[in-house]
């Protein structure tokens, strides 16, 4: 039987052990279900069992139901047992850490027992600063499902611990592409348990953003979907085989909705109450996809909290991307940004400051620019990325591809959107605050959005382009991030929305690093250059404002140069970005011989080799290429 016309506001449980603790002598069942008036907990041995045993739960005060079973239940399955519409019906524990098949039933996990070999002690990445990170977002299916990928475990967790793997054309894919390329976080669109792919089926594809079970890894990346253990083990050596590696691994969050509302484990245990409703019942959708999370209220927010918390410790997850995180109240942010820096102070917080729609939380609440300034909170930086490149699906130019009069947004991008000088001004109290990209699993890629804006183009001058944005990115204040495959020029045809497309347009092709093997080349040399450099990474804004000056440039062109205080560096850095199809000139901000270290043909920390190795008084930029000098 259900309560009817409860106020849920005033049952609140503060503890943090919701869910299925295991012991080796029991095991605690904990679940918030305050409108129910019986509650039991059904056990399976298998997760193929047809048949489970029923053990009833004693209701607590605010609204809890527990029941402490004796016995050894380690990694066994489990549902809880509720009655609704006058019918009992099983719904699996939204604070489960484990599941089979489609998430069908939860699971009582015993992470030692399922735990890699040596995985608490692993070598974890070395701390870095936030703005040294180098961020790759990718897909997990997208990253390996090529046929010429060189990788064994296609599409699944397991092809990120593949070590020497090579293309076709004997060129390193996969972990050695990330190793080579130098990146320090792998961000993995979401590997929380999603609704939108039947794990019982091969070659199902979606990005993942249809939240189900939020404490469990996705099955169908996994090698058997049908035994809870093996996503566990086999997403832990991933991320292990990263960390060993010197690489971090960010989290893609969905708690703005969920992919179903009345029969998903929040509708069932406490109808309405984790979503955003009007007086009569219905569904807001700021998230665009039939609802929206109510972060705001205690129960939903220690959701969150919990669920984040859980990743960090359990799964050591080293950075939070949170889907429209607009769509979250601000003391939610706070307090997610508070509790992760506890677990690990070098954690990464970053999100969308938009919503997918209109929401029904309060404007004044919601987390969108400037709300972040002070709490080392990064947004994506749209206004950067839409002066550079022009609108995200049509034909409109940005500052690498034909539009004029940008170079002040330009400027504002480059100085990590500070308060830089009266008429430089962006949305971030820090560097930290921003993230740098020009393009992300959404919309067009990078290559096909210039294609589309420059259809008449040459090939030769369309490779310029993306090198010259991604080289804006890379060479900015701010924490850089880059889509995974537009180092290589990745393309998805053409078509701007693929989240359900399939493996044909959402592969990485591999063998377009032989193609474009002199633009991995120079992704990679320009992220070698910013990681030598500390003075290309600032942590603060006044740092920024006394040590990076703009200098006079053309149209169309920006100049600017650092002053570097740090030992070991390079006294001055000179860069310059030049949009224009024909060369320009420009005059260097101190007298003396600046050698080369970047120019349109290559990058090298060392001295290039093609083209002017030195210039004096002046550098000639050629078109569409960024320029980099250096003087002690």
């Amino acid at each position: 039987m259900v309560k009817q016309d409860l106020n849920l506001e005033e049952f609140i449980y503060e503890e943090d052990d919701l869910g299925a603790t295991y012991n080796s002598n029991y095991t605690l069942f904990k679940i918030w279900a305050p409108i129910h008036e019986d509650v039991k907990v059904k056990i399976y041995d298998r997760y193929d069992d047809s048949e489970g045993k029923v053990y009833p739960m004693v209701k607590g005060e605010n609204g809890l139901w527990e029941l402490k079973l004796e016995g050894d239940f380690k990694n066994k399955y489990y549902n809880y047992v509720v009655t609704k519409d006058n019918m009992q019906i099983e719904v699996t524990d939204p604070y489960t850490k484990g599941a089979t098949v489609n998430g069908t039933r939860g699971m009582i996990v015993d992470f030692k027992s399922i735990d890699p070999v040596d995985w608490e002690d692993h070598k974890l990445p070395k701390p870095l600063d936030p703005t040294e990170s180098i961020i790759y977002e990718i897909h997990v299916r997208d990253f390996s499902i090529d046929k010429f990928s060189g990788m064994r475990n296609k599409g699944k967790y397991l092809a990120f611990t593949e070590e020497g793997t090579r293309s076709e054309d004997g060129l390193s894919t996969g972990l050695e592409h990330l190793k080579e390329l130098g990146v320090t976080h792998v961000h993995v669109l979401p590997i929380f348990d999603f609704a939108s792919v039947d794990e019982t089926k091969d070659g199902e594809y979606n990005w993942g953003y249809d939240p189900y079970l939020y404490n469990v890894p996705e099955g169908s990346y996994s090698t058997n979907p049908y035994d809870g253990t093996v996503r566990i083990r086999e997403l832990k050596e991933m991320i292990k085989v990263l960390h060993e590696n010197d690489i971090r691994i960010v989290m893609d969050v969905v708690f703005n909705h969920t992919y179903s509302v009345d029969n998903s484990p929040f509708g069932i245990l406490a109808p309405k109450y984790y979503y955003r409703t009007d007086e009569g019942g219905n569904y807001f959708n700021g998230s665009g996809c039939g609802n929206e999370i109510a972060s705001e209220r205690p129960m939903v927010r220690k959701f969150i909290l919990d669920s984040i918390k859980f990743w960090a410790t359990e799964y050591k997850i080293d950075g939070f991307r949170f889907d429209l995180m607009a769509l979250h109240d601000i003391e939610t942010i706070k307090a997610a940004e508070r509790e992760l820096k506890k677990i690990n102070p070098n954690c990464l917080i970053y999100g969308e400051p938009w919503t997918g729609g209109l929401s029904s939380l309060d404007e004044s609440l919601q987390f969108k620019k400037g709300k972040q300034q002070g709490m080392n909170v990064a947004f994506f930086n749209d206004d950067f990325r839409n002066a550079i490149k022009g609108d995200n699906d049509g034909t409109g130019w940005g500052f690498v591809n034909g539009a004029s009069r940008l170079k002040k947004e330009i400027k504002k991008g480059i100085v990590g959107s500070i308060n830089y000088e009266h008429d430089i001004i962006g949305f971030a109290k820090e560097p930290v605050e921003t993230i740098n990209y020009v393009s992300s699993h959404d919309n067009l890629t990078l290559f096909d959005k210039i294609e589309k804006s420059n259809p008449n183009a040459t090939i030769e001058e369309k490779i310029k382009m993306n090198r010259l944005a991604l080289s804006i990115i890379l060479t900015s204040q701010g924490i850089p991030f880059i889509n995974g495959g537009s180092e290589i020029l990745r393309t998805k045809k053409g078509h701007h929305n693929t989240y359900n497309a399939g493996d044909e347009l959402n592969k990485i092709d591999w063998s377009r690093k032989s193609l474009y093997k002199d633009t991995f080349e120079y992704i990679r040399g320009l992220i070698e250059v910013r990681k030598s450099q500390k003075i290309m990474a600032m942590n603060r804004a006044e740092d920024i404002r006394k040590y990076l000056k703009f200098v006079g440039s053309p149209n169309r062109a920006v100049a600017y140069f650092l002053n570097s205080p740090y030992e070991e560096e390079y006294k001055h850095i000179f860069i310059a970005h030049n949009a224009n199809r024909h060369e320009v000139e420009i005059n260097l901000p101190i007298y003396g011989k600046w050698k080369v270290i970047a120019n349109e043909h290559e990058v090298n920390i060392k001295g290039v080799y093609k083209g002017n190795q030195y210039f004096e008084d002046s550098v000639k930029v050629a078109p569409l290429s960024t320029y980099i000098l250096y003087k002690n």
